[in-house]
């Protein structure tokens, strides 16, 4: 009984609750941390992107000047057919080139990570090395190994005398596109998936092992769906670096004129209205539209890849 007394009195009190001051000072410290964030991700990102909806709203006139035509921009754009054209164009680009890209750097990843690859750090930084060429020197790479007067096509025809393909004609410019940035891309996202498969659990390996698995069972049953989180990062990534296409088509147009228009992607369209066409208000409204389709898209990919836990 006593003992019970003694420990009853040496509870310590219960903690008084914090002053409205405190809490006020700890807001301000937790604003301390994010405030330069903020400003510099509303400086940069939403600045950016509001003014350039309030150009979307204006049109160039004639006669009059900038006057408001609300939504008139974004029915245009709608219904352009140019747009189209290269929104569809960009779409083929991404159904075929995505999917070889990623696969080809899921192959390289599990390669390293099997470990029985001879020189695998070598392999590794040889991967990812074209990663680190800007993208308009791989572009002017490329483009004098595609050229058919000058570069190796061009070689290749004089020296076996046969005649190559035209990689830059208009029937296979895309394909040489989709190769340009298939060199560029593969050793990132070797390294995403090659990062992801090094923190999964050796026990998980040594389990399926012990059960009889083989290696291909082992990929289809244990790395794969362990890394998918990865996999689906990758793949949204790579969906929006399509959309964005530019700088690849921009480079090699002074090549092929006929095979590049101005209107190629729906990017460089963009660029085409606001810098020759001096149609900044359509512009904008047309990298707006091209904005929107392309987040819907990378939201629907996530959630079906993020279905399943």
């Amino acid at each position: 009984m006593t003992l019970l007394t003694t420990s009853a009195q040496a509870a310590p009190p219960p903690p008084r609750p914090r002053s409205r001051f405190r809490l006020r000072k700890e807001a301000w410290v937790g604003w301390g941390f994010a405030g330069p964030f903020v400003a510099v991700f509303g400086l940069v990102f939403l600045a950016p992107i509001g003014y350039a909806l309030y150009l979307s709203l204006f049109r160039d006139r004639l006669i009059g000047g900038t006057s408001f035509v609300g939504l008139d921009n974004y029915a245009d754009a709608l219904t352009d057919p140019r747009f189209w054209d290269g929104l569809v164009r960009v779409g083929l680009f991404l159904l075929v080139q995505v999917p070889v890209m990623l696969g080809i750097a899921l192959l390289v990843a599990l390669a390293i990570d099997s470990g029985r690859l001879y020189g695998a750090s070598f392999f590794r930084v040889a991967v990812f090395l074209p990663y680190a060429v800007p993208a308009v020197v791989a572009s002017l790479i490329w483009g004098f190994m595609y050229g058919t007067q000058f570069g190796l096509v061009g070689n290749i025809n004089d020296a076996f005398g046969v005649t190559l393909p035209d990689p830059l004609s208009p029937s296979l410019v895309l394909a040489s596109l989709g190769n340009i940035v298939t060199w560029e891309f593969v050793g990132y996202n070797m390294l995403i998936f090659y990062s992801a498969l090094k923190v999964v659990p050796r026990s998980l390996y040594e389990a399926a092992a012990i059960d009889g698995a083989g290696e291909w069972r082992v990929v289809r049953s244990v790395k794969l769906p362990a890394i998918r989180g990865a996999l689906v990062i990758a793949t949204i990534f790579s969906i929006i670096g399509s959309f964005q296409l530019f700088n690849e088509p921009s480079i090699l147009q002074k090549l092929a004129p006929n095979a590049i228009t101005s209107d190629f992607t729906p990017n460089l369209y963009t660029y085409s209205l606001s810098f020759a066409g001096q149609q900044h208000n359509y512009a904008a409204t047309v990298a707006i539209v091209m904005g929107v389709i392309t987040a819907i898209i990378a939201y629907t990919v996530q959630l079906r890849g993020m279905r399943k836990g």
